[in-house]
């Protein structure tokens, strides 16, 4: 008996397209939700209104500053006409922040972080002013801290102002306070000392000289910093959070903050926090940062590239294969060199149990060759690239792609999130992806069965989303009760790769109806997961359709769609998620979870 679709409800089979949809699109992983570009629902009532001329400071008495403009309302990354709202972008096309912009490596790191973004016009604003509002949601992009106090509740904030949450987020970790009379004034454009000190109250940074010793020593207009900041911004300075631009020594505390300076400001606090690699002190933006003590942020010991990627956090994984594969030494000689260097989360990405076998000793020649192929002979810096292919010391090309237009830079695939990185001898573009070789492309990189093809079918193969595996699971019915698939029961669940794209993934669920699944899987290339509270790792999803074959008396076929993610859980385990629809006599939908035991 063959049925697809017979006696199935309609209702039900928008619920199952509708649960795989919802399951593939946000690929089950959550981040936290974007301050800045959330369109405010309502215009701030202006509850308060300052005098010209002055500002106050949360907690204190009024200090000469800045003018509020009462009754407007701005939001993050825009600015208001009167009757419109403008919607903040996520692009990191930034027109008007070129290579030699004296913050852009700070604008470009967090806007690849998602902290900051540009406008819709693809424009950044640099010297656009930020208002206390605007900083509040900076900082709640930026950092994850605890809590350390009690909400509180601002008379001028409103539930559904914007910011709200982001308010509310950076009071409670102790960043930002409120002014006497319970009044945030969200609006107020924030002076640049102010945003010191927040940066210093949140992240628990403490001054270890006398205040007035470290700021008379960097700065010559220490007389025009506020009492209530002056241990703050010692702080700050020996920590190496301040950066000062054009003048380093001229601090400019109560003018506005820009938001230029604000990227600059952010990025040290998380240079300091080890969130990002600090910037290389002969790179053009490190002669803005103010040099406070050795208390502060490290600078490398050595300037050479392996000693600066050593250095930094995001380049563990590449430090660790530079070592692995014996070319730590050739990368500290003299050079030049120029480097396009993966970041960790970049080889978090490789399909599952590629790093366990680059690092195998059988392996070594082709990690060699993936990493030679990251290398060009000679400094080439980010305005020196141009379109076109470039050799690189492995003898092979890469394609570079320069946009003017955009300020961007492509190498094959990958896109550079960080260019001109200075070394000693050479230079450094932080890249998103790992280059292979054009010679290793038809096999997973520390794939050693090389008669394996993109295009030829291999069972059993691994494919671009990971391993092949045979596993156990759960599985969780949603709806329907034609089968064991509509019901809680344990499952059997397997991938078997037939080629670099596709595999066929046969499972069964056990029950009083079992069920068996059949499905031919398009497998996608993994990317990072990037979640606060762990490290980021790579999820590959897949979607595809098949077969359902009910196994009670009359054996009934029908259509089956489904669709999932695989996690690799080290080199031998893939965790998987998937959600499965069966177009039987009924339609019946369940959600298996389970483990299996890599075999390819």
């Amino acid at each position: 008996m063959c049925s697809f679709f017979r006696g199935s409800s309609v209702k039900n089979s928008f619920l199952a397209l509708g649960v795989i949809a919802a399951t593939l699109s946000p690929i089950v992983i959550s981040t936290r939700a974007s301050a800045q570009n959330t369109v405010p629902g309502t215009t701030e009532s202006p509850g308060t209104t300052e005098s010209p001329g002055t500002t106050q400071t949360p907690g204190t008495t009024q200090t000469p500053g800045t003018t509020q403009t009462p009754g407007t309302t701005q939001t993050p990354g825009t600015t208001q006409t009167p009757g419109t709202t403008q919607t903040p972008a996520t692009t990191t096309n930034l027109s008007d922040v070129g290579s030699d912009y004296w913050a852009s490596p700070f604008i470009q790191a967090l806007a690849q972080r998602n902290v900051i973004s540009g406008f819709p016009d693809g424009s950044f604003r640099p010297n656009q002013a930020v208002t206390r509002a605007e900083f509040a949601a900076m900082i709640q992009k930026a950092f994850n801290q605890n809590p350390t106090r009690q909400s509180q509740q601002f008379s001028d904030v409103p539930s559904n102002f914007w910011a709200a949450a982001a308010i509310q987020e950076a009071y409670e970790t102790g960043f930002m306070s409120g002014y006497p009379g319970n009044v945030f004034l969200p609006n107020q454009q924030i002076p640049k000392v102010q945003a010191i000190v927040a940066l210093t109250s949140g992240l628990g940074v403490t001054s270890t000289d006398a205040a007035s010793n470290v700021l008379s020593t960097y700065y010559s207009d220490a007389t025009a910093i506020p009492d209530y900041a002056v241990n703050s911004v010692a702080a700050a300075t020996q920590a190496n959070m301040v950066v000062n631009y054009p003048n380093v020594r001229q601090l400019n505390p109560q003018q506005p903050l820009t938001r230029a300076e604000a990227a600059a400001l952010l990025y040290q606090a998380l240079a300091r926090q080890g969130q990002v690699q600090p910037i290389a002190s002969n790179a053009p933006a490190a002669t803005y940062i103010v040099a406070g003590s050795p208390t502060g942020t490290t600078q490398p010991t050595g300037t050479d590239i392996v000693s600066l990627a050593a250095s930094s956090s995001s380049f563990t994984t590449l430090t660790s294969l530079l070592k692995t594969a014996g070319l730590a030494d050739t990368l500290q000689q003299a050079g030049p060199y120029t480097v396009f260097a993966p970041t960790n989360e970049a080889f978090a990405a490789l399909p599952a149990g590629t790093l366990e076998q680059l690092q195998q000793p059988e392996n070594r020649e082709t990690l060699i060759k993936i990493l030679r192929y990251h290398v060009l002979p000679g400094q080439v810096t980010s305005t020196q690239l141009s379109t076109g292919e470039v050799k690189t010391i492995e003898d092979a090309s890469v394609n570079v792609k320069v946009d003017t237009a955009t300020n961007q830079i492509a190498v094959n695939d990958a896109r550079v999130i960080q260019a001109n990185v200075q070394a000693s001898n050479g230079v450094i573009h932080a890249i998103n992806q790992v280059l292979i070789p054009p010679n290793l492309t038809s096999q997973q990189p520390g794939d050693t069965n090389q008669g394996e093809t993109t295009d030829g079918v291999t069972p059993g193969r691994a494919t671009r989303g990971g391993s092949s595996y045979i596993g156990v699971a759960g599985n969780i019915g949603l709806t329907g009760d034609t089968s064991s698939l509509g019901e809680g029961n344990i499952a059997v669940i397997s991938k078997i790769g037939l080629t670099r794209n596709i595999s066929v993934r046969p499972s069964a669920i056990f029950g009083d109806n079992t069920l068996v699944l059949v499905p031919l899987t398009l497998d996608f290339t993994p990317r990072a997961a990037d979640v606060d509270v762990v490290q980021p790792f790579p999820i590959s999803p897949y979607l595809g359709a098949g077969v359902a074959i009910d196994t009670q008396d009359d054996v009934e076929l029908g259509l089956l769609l489904t669709g999932g993610i695989d996690v690799p859980l080290g080199g031998n385990f893939t965790a998987n998620g998937a959600v499965n629809a069966a177009f039987l006599d009924d339609t019946d939908v369940g959600i298996v979870l389970g483990v299996g035991y890599n075999f390819r």
